[in-house]
């Protein structure tokens, strides 16, 4: 597929990709992703009738970055990508804090989608659970320093909460280079999430349909903040869907997007 550009308010050009010729549905990836890990998604759905778009958020792949960062600018992002392709005619689809991207999308005042899937939302706050303030902060150091490598390795161990061998399996992986080569937008992530509890004044301006979705092996505190952040919404509904640890299969999500679709 062609590359596209669109360009955020601030003159931020974001990549993306269309694949298919149906209703448009962007993906917004999470930590340590590029468009490139949403594009089995984007196919499968392409294969259901819709078209399914990835885009690179601003500091990844071929998309640009504009600093200082703010968590509004990612959401303004995804809504030039929105606007791109048919604003409220899309479905916005977020995995982790690309979840938190189309919340933000979908509260704000410019181009805005149609319906929302979002995919294990990290509020674990809602349930007891905050982010620690430290973390952010000891991420940050590493990354001043320039310690890239050390700064995913804490990311996956102590924000995300791998066990210590399967980051080191991560760290022994081809993937390693590509994830330390955006390391520094792991501070735009803990930004975003903050102290993980739910952000009312924000859900609570999301008048679309939305769909929040869980994987049946994800932790329970994973699943719960799904639950949590679904019946925080005014138009949520909650579903688990087979998968793995924070992640589920492209064959199993996009049936389940197509039909939360048909359903309009």
């Amino acid at each position: 597929m062609t590359v596209r550009f669109t360009t955020s308010p601030d003159g931020t050009e974001i990549a993306l990709e269309r694949f298919g010729g149906g209703p448009p549905v962007v993906l917004t990836g999470g930590a340590l992703s590029t468009r490139h890990e949403g594009l089995p998604l984007a196919r499968e759905l392409a294969g259901l009738g819709l078209s399914g778009v990835v885009y690179d958020r601003r500091g990844r792949g071929e998309s640009g970055d504009t600093l200082p960062y703010a968590p509004a600018r990612e959401a303004e992002d995804l809504a030039a990508v929105l606007g791109e392709v048919g604003a409220g005619a899309a479905c916005a689809y977020g995995v982790s804090s690309g979840a938190l991207i189309a919340l933000g999308a979908a509260a704000g005042a410019g181009a805005a989608p149609g319906r929302l899937v979002l995919f294990e939302p990290p509020f674990t706050g809602a349930v007891g659970h905050p982010q620690d303030p430290a973390r952010a902060a000891r991420l940050a150091e590493l990354l001043d320093r320039e310690r890239r490598s050390d700064a995913v390795a804490y990311f996956l161990g102590e924000i995300i909460g791998l066990p210590p061998d399967s980051v080191e399996g991560a760290r022994r992986s081809p993937a390693w280079c590509g994830l330390t080569r955006i390391a520094h937008t792991l501070r735009y992530d803990t930004t975003l999430l903050g102290d993980a509890t739910l952000p009312f004044g924000v859900l609570t301006a999301v008048r679309v349909p939305a769909l929040v979705l869980s994987s049946d092996a994800s932790t329970r505190l994973l699943q719960d903040a799904a639950r949590a952040v679904a019946e925080a919404l005014p138009r949520g509904e909650h579903r688990t869907v087979s998968g793995a640890f924070h992640h589920a299969p492209a064959e199993t999500l996009a049936p389940v997007v197509r039909d939360f679709l048909a359903a309009a």
